[in-house]
This record gives structure tokens, C-alpha cells and sequence, in this order.
């Protein structure tokens, strides 16, 4: 599929971001799942800012598939190539992200190892999708790595949701859709404050 490179800043916004002409944010779907409900989450935050006047870049890792990480040939495959140049490109990151074993999903992991320094200064944001109520603090360990390794902005605002959430394939609960949809607004002003600063 094509993805959409670059996102206008809504008139609207407010702080830094209206004095910016350009902002790029990119959207991450994680889950490889076909029923994610991650994904419903980014898909969520894609209608926000596109109706926001902000549509972000889009990169669903179903439909970009990328080899396991060997720290040597994967490096030069063409999808990781695509990968990296989409999110070199990006102010800032929304990552959505199953929780498995208490941390991010192995996929979102991988992409992260495959395109390494692509990631450095971003800022950074995550939909977290759980099938319980007690893993909220499970990205805590790839933020921190994030935070250490490429100096990435972690956004102190994410959504944590739990099966109870969702049904047929959409958000049933309307405040975790409201919290989506601040979270995405937040990565956008958060990631336009950072390069209006120079950072």
C-alpha cells in the first residue's frame, strides 16, 4: 500500500505547533493480528488528525513485512529500508502495540532493532492494547530504551485498554476513544514544541 509521507498542522492548533508550516507524524500499527484491536486504536487516531487537518503517515506492519532482526543482512532489506525512511522522516511516533509477556509486542520490538538510529530525537507515543487490566506499565521498558539509546521524547500521556473496550471491531468505550484522541493530539503538539525548540 502507499503511505502518506507528510502531515499538515491543523489551523487550529494551538502553542508551537501554528507557527510550524509542515509537521509529520507516523502512525504505527504493531499487531499482526487480523483482529488487533491495537490497530482499531490506530485507526482511531488516524481519523482524528486527518479530521483534524493533521492526516499522519500511516505503517502497518501486517502489510510491511519485515525480517527478524540478525544484527547483520537484514539491515539491507528493501522493506527495512522502507521502514527506516518512514520513520527518519516523522516528527513524532504513535506506536500501537499489543501487550505480550508484559512488554510491547515482539514485532514492534523488531522494528525498532531493524531501524535503530532512524529513531533518534523522535518524539514518541503508545496505544496499548491488553487483554487484562493489570499490565498499564508494560511499555515502560521499551520507552526506557527508546528514551536511553536514541534520546527519543516519550509522551507522558498513552492509552491503555483491555478487551472490555472494544466490540466488533471498533472502541465501544467512549472515554478510551476521547484518550486516543488525546494522545494523538498530545504527540503532535509534544513532537511540534520539540522542533520549534530546536531539539
Amino acid at each position: 500500500m502507499a503511505f502518506p509521507r507528510v502531515a499538515v498542522v491543523p489551523g487550529a492548533a494551538s502553542g508551537p505547533a501554528k507557527n510550524l508550516n509542515r509537521m509529520s507524524l507516523l502512525l504505527i500499527s504493531a499487531s499482526l493480528n487480523p483482529d488487533s484491536n491495537s490497530r482499531v486504536m490506530a485507526l482511531e487516531a488516524q481519523r482524528v488528525l486527518a479530521a483534524d487537518g493533521a492526516p499522519p503517515a500511516w505503517l502497518d506492519l501486517r502489510d510491511l513485512p519485515l525480517p527478524i532482526c540478525d544484527g547483520d543482512k537484514t539491515y539491507g532489506d528493501p522493506n527495512v529500508g522502507r521502514a527506516r525512511e518512514l520513520i527518519a522522516a516523522a516528527d513524532g511516533i504513535l506506536a500501537a502495540s499489543p501487550v505480550y509477556n508484559y512488554n510491547a509486542n515482539a514485532a514492534l520490538k523488531n522494528l525498532v532493532e531493524l531501524t535503530g538510529q532512524a529513531w533518534e530525537n523522535k518524539v514518541v507515543g503508545f496505544l496499548c492494547a491488553a487483554g487484562g487490566i493489570s499490565s498499564y506499565m508494560s511499555m515502560m521498558s521499551l520507552a526506557n530504551s527508546l528514551m536511553l539509546d536514541f534520546r527519543c521524547v516519550i509522551v507522558p500521556r498513552f492509552v491503555y485498554a483491555n478487551d472490555s473496550a472494544f466490540a466488533s471491531g471498533r472502541i465501544k468505550d467512549p472515554k478510551i476513544a476521547d484518550r486516543v484522541a488525546q494522545c494523538a493530539r498530545a504527540t503532535l503538539r509534544l513532537a511540534a514544541a520539540v522542533k520549534s525548540a530546536g531539539l
